[in-house]
């Protein structure tokens, strides 16, 4: 009956343990999330991950490193190296749109990863390194330790069965059963799928140990009054935590503390069941207080969190129509990526926490829309190279043609306007690489200076030519009007001069028509000077100087054109005269002593009708001439 008893409660006792040992690890697991869940690792740079890469590290490196420890270095990594695998891909794309926009092209394009870089990776490979010896080596000890524990309880079972045997000297084995006990609680974790087994088996025997001795409930007595003063220090010292925690938050590091003390307290045996109980109501006090404190500051932190991830989402609003930005001019480009930098500063600039998931798919939907950005002004900028590199085969093209007229030495005015219309074109057409910009630009220039360079010079030389034409025309207007003046001269000299002056060439521009009319203004002088001449004859002399002006292009023909219309307007008077005057005489004829009026009119229709004569000849002169 005593010892039925005797297991009942030791297994009531283990029930205790493990339901204790449950709701520890399930409340520290809660206590870690809500901890883990007020870090947002977006807000560090690359600096700060290398540095938090180098600190975790260090925490599996040092003495006494856990695999809670284990637990949350890894759960640090999984959340560090997507944001740090983000900051090195956005410095890329950056780097690669820079040197695009510098030399209009990915080609040629590198990039190094900085010294940080190298450092956080080289970290997390030593992190991967120092966490899988560490489970292989837990691994090959839980091994051992299961191996030592299972010896232990062959050893003690072998205990059990020589003390049932020995009742004349039972307390014999004492010693060796307190060193199995000893050695028992020094070994270490085991798998889990025989932790439980090995554990029934050993209390089994520890109950049937007792059983079988006589000293039995005084010595369990004995053992459950140490255990009790054992669980008391640990429970008093939890309920100084909490009370130290009344009117401020319980840090991680007191959470970590209070919990080694709940795992020491499992690890201790069954105290007596009346102060068991209390001291498990204590110690459940005392750590809800710390849990629910912890709980507390999360759910004011959640409100700090939901603030912050407010903030985070209207520079993301604020950034996703610049995702659908799209022009044709670089310059309109560069201020929108401005826009973006600016945005980036201020996302990576907000301080503060934000929700865990919600935070983390928001920084997803953030670097997205950035890559969606740079992508599209990557796009424009290949549409841009390639237009520039159909503007660049067309301005070859125009310079391949004005280097062909160049070098066919062809200088006429349809030329000239060939090469003024390629320079028209040439200012139509847009802008080539900036590296090769100015290369095209010499060459076609170079082409065109070549060629008007080539036609200013033989202008020159013509320009010269006409300078000394002027000065020979010159010359003869100087004899011309020297003999007008001195009255000497008659027809044959002027017609040597006019001969001379016909084959002198073209004189500038700019001083044809001052030579001409000082040219006919002395010969009209020489002309009036001329006594031997009628007037008719010196008209006609005059007039047949003008035509040869115009015939030798030395006069535009306006003065001819003026004296066509001056000689029509007379000769239809004339006309008009004419039939009057022979109506007249008509009439005269019917009438008596008529005579002397019809020999008048008669004498006026003769001088009319050789007028009219004269100056049609006039006019067929100067049609031909005109």
């Amino acid at each position: 009956m005593t010892s039925t008893f005797t297991m009942n409660n030791e297994s009531t006792e283990l029930t205790e343990h493990e339901e204790l040992t449950q709701q520890s690890e399930s409340a520290l697991e809660e206590l870690e999330v809500a901890t883990e869940a007020t870090v947002d690792y977006g807000q560090l740079g690359k600096d700060d991950f290398v540095k938090l890469a180098e600190e975790q590290l260090g925490i599996l490196k040092a003495p006494g490193a856990k695999v809670a420890d284990f637990k949350r270095v890894d759960d640090v990594v999984k959340k560090i190296k997507p944001l740090f695998e983000q900051i090195k891909k956005a410095q890329k794309e950056e780097a690669k749109q820079k040197f695009v926009a510098e030399n209009e092209s990915e080609e040629g394009f590198e990039f190094k990863y900085d010294e940080s870089t190298l450092q956080f990776e080289a970290a997390i490979r030593q992190i991967r390194e120092v966490r899988s010896q560490y489970f292989q080596s837990l691994d090959k000890q839980k091994d051992t330790n299961f191996t030592v524990k299972t010896q232990l309880l062959a050893r003690l079972r072998e205990l059990i069965d020589t003390e049932e045997g020995n009742a004349n000297n039972p307390g014999t084995s004492w010693q060796e059963f307190k060193k199995i006990q000893d050695e028992w609680q020094a070994a270490g974790n085991i798998a889990s799928p025989h932790n439980g087994t090995l554990w029934a088996t050993y209390h089994a025997l520890i109950d049937r140990y007792y059983s079988n001795r006589n000293i039995y409930f005084e010595l369990k007595e004995l053992d459950r009054k140490k255990n009790l003063t054992l669980k008391t220090e640990l429970v008093v010292k939890v309920e100084a935590l909490a009370e130290s925690m009344k009117d401020e938050v319980p840090s991680r590091k007191l959470i970590e503390e209070a919990n080694q003390y709940f795992e020491d307290y499992k690890h201790i045996g069954p105290a007596p069941k009346a102060e068991q109980e209390l001291l498990w109501q204590r110690m459940k006090i005392a750590l809800d207080v710390l849990y629910n404190a912890r709980r507390a500051q999360t759910e004011e932190q959640k409100q700090v969190l939901t603030q912050n991830y407010e903030v985070k989402s209207k520079i993301y609003e604020a950034l996703v129509p610049l995702t659908s930005f799209s022009s044709g001019s670089i310059n309109e480009w560069n201020d929108k990526t401005k826009e973006v930098m600016a945005l980036q500063d201020q996302w990576t600039n907000a301080k503060g926490q934000i929700l865990r998931e919600e935070g983390k798919e928001l920084s997803r939907k953030f670097w997205a829309a950035l890559k969606t950005f740079f992508s599209n002004k990557g796009e424009f900028f290949k549409q841009l190279e390639a237009k520039r590199e159909q503007n660049l085969k067309l301005k070859i093209e125009l310079c391949e043609q004005v280097e062909a007229i160049l070098e066919s030495a062809d200088d006429s005015g349809t030329s000239t306007d060939k090469i003024i219309n390629f320079q028209k074109q040439w200012k139509l057409i847009g802008q080539v690489a900036e590296k090769q910009k100015e290369a095209i630009f010499q060459r076609f220039k170079k082409a065109c200076d070549g060629y008007f360079d080539r036609k200013r010079n033989k202008n020159s030389e013509v320009e010269k030519e006409f300078e000394e034409n002027l000065a020979q025309k010159l010359a003869i207007v100087a004899k011309i009007e020297a003999a007008a003046q001195a009255g000497e001269g008659n027809l044959n000299d002027l017609n040597t001069y006019k001969d001379q002056w016909n084959k002198v060439g073209f004189v500038p521009k700019k001083d044809m028509q001052t030579t001409n009319k000082r040219y006919v203004d002395a010969v009209n002088a020489y002309v009036g000077a001329l006594g031997k001449l009628s007037p008719k004859e010196k008209a006609q002399v005059l007039l047949q100087n003008e035509v040869e002006m115009v015939k030798s292009g030395g006069d535009s023909g306006q003065n001819l054109q003026r004296k066509e219309g001056d000689i029509r307007r007379k000769m239809q008077q004339l006309e008009g005269d004419i039939v009057v005057w022979r109506n007249n005489i008509e009439f005269f004829a019917r009438s008596k002593n008529s005579e002397k009026l019809r020999a008048d009119v008669q004498s006026k229709i003769d001088n009319a009708q050789n007028q009219f004569d004269d100056l049609k000849r006039q006019l067929k002169v100067i049609q031909q001439a005109v």
